[in-house]
């Protein structure tokens, strides 16, 4: 499910790139491991000549919207399973590009593509996976510190680069589910009367 979300993030990030710049041979944006590119190990020719790369850098769960019961409404029935995890991505876009200028605009056009639209659900684009019921994506401000320590991961120098927080990918086993009917009219019955206690 993470790999399709990705996915979906590339291929937004290209189509907003060809309606801005035209359509080009090779993609604007792929997805890549940046830390890879950076020391120049196991870089594809794609990823070395596209320019933005997408990259993974956490992964974090989103208790507060977690249903802890794992009991969920399906129309006309109830399915029970253990409580689906639900994920919020940190995904950076790291500009790879020898010329300065042309990096610093392709890092301002990222932050345009996803100002301009922000929230994806399947009703308004079909390309989005089916088992995905929508993805929002919220820039996520590091400070100095944050950064350093980011790119001190990555073993690499810093690019012009920034970090998006994508909510929320559903991660739940389908297999491991029971069904069972919804309860739609509950049943009174009267208890026995009880004798009403005499007087001597």
């Amino acid at each position: 499910m993470i790999s399709r979300a990705l996915a979906f993030i590339e291929e937004q990030t290209n189509l907003y790139f060809q309606g801005l710049l035209g359509a080009a041979t090779q993609k604007y944006a792929v997805l890549g491991n940046i830390a890879k590119i950076a020391d120049g190990t196991d870089v594809s020719e794609g990823e070395e000549s596209s320019g933005i790369i997408i990259t993974l850098v956490n992964i974090e769960e989103d208790r507060i919207s977690k249903n802890p019961d794992g009991i969920y409404r399906n129309v006309d029935t109830v399915v029970k399973s253990n409580p689906k995890i639900l994920l919020n991505l940190y995904v950076l876009f790291s500009i790879n590009l020898s010329g300065y200028d042309t990096a610093l605009s392709r890092i301002s056009n990222v932050i345009q593509c996803f100002q301009s639209t922000n929230f994806f659900t399947k009703s308004k684009f079909p390309s989005l996976d089916t088992n995905i019921e929508k993805l929002h994506m919220e820039l996520y401000t590091m400070n100095f510190e944050q950064v350093n320590h980011l790119w001190s991961t990555l073993g690499g120098k810093y690019l012009p680069s920034v970090l998006y927080k994508v909510r929320m990918v559903v991660i739940s086993d389908e297999a491991n589910q029971t069904e069972g009917g919804l309860i739609t009219e509950i049943e009174m019955k009267k208890s026995a009367l009880i004798a009403p206690l005499t007087t001597p």
